[in-house]
């Protein structure tokens, strides 16, 4: 588990806003690595996450396009039918909240109420140690 960087982009909804988008990051050597999409009545906003975030949001300024970040928690799941229920059964239990979610087979990115929390409740558990007799 580890804190990474998300950018939110606020683009037109219309058809080939985002392959342009994409095609502008990939010919400056950003790679997107995930991403979702929510869909508005007439923008849409894309959640990305991106080998160079810094450089991203600069190309974006350059652009005239509305983009921000955030901080994420990038959570390995492994396969199985129950880790994602236990990793948000840990995360109610220590009262946080799933903003939302995307992501598949290796990691998932997470946006949550309360990133400290999150990253505690997240831990792997210590096994006390046992004192030599």
């Amino acid at each position: 588990m580890e804190v990474t960087t998300q950018l939110s982009v606020f683009l037109e909804n219309r058809a080939g806003v985002l392959a342009r988008l994409a095609d502008d990051l990939a010919r400056h050597h950003v790679s997107i690595r995930a991403l979702t999409v929510a869909n508005l009545v007439d923008h849409s906003v894309v959640r990305l996450i991106v080998s160079d975030p810094q450089g991203a949001l600069h190309l974006f300024g350059e652009r005239g396009v509305l983009a921000f970040s955030s901080d994420v928690l990038a959570v390995e799941v492994p396969d199985g039918g129950r880790s994602i229920a236990d990793l948000a059964r840990r995360l109610g239990r220590a009262g946080i909240n799933i903003d939302y979610a995307y992501g598949s087979g290796p990691a998932v990115y997470i946006h949550v109420s309360d990133l400290k929390k999150a990253r505690a409740a997240l831990a792997p558990k210590r096994r006390p140690r046992r004192r030599p007799r």
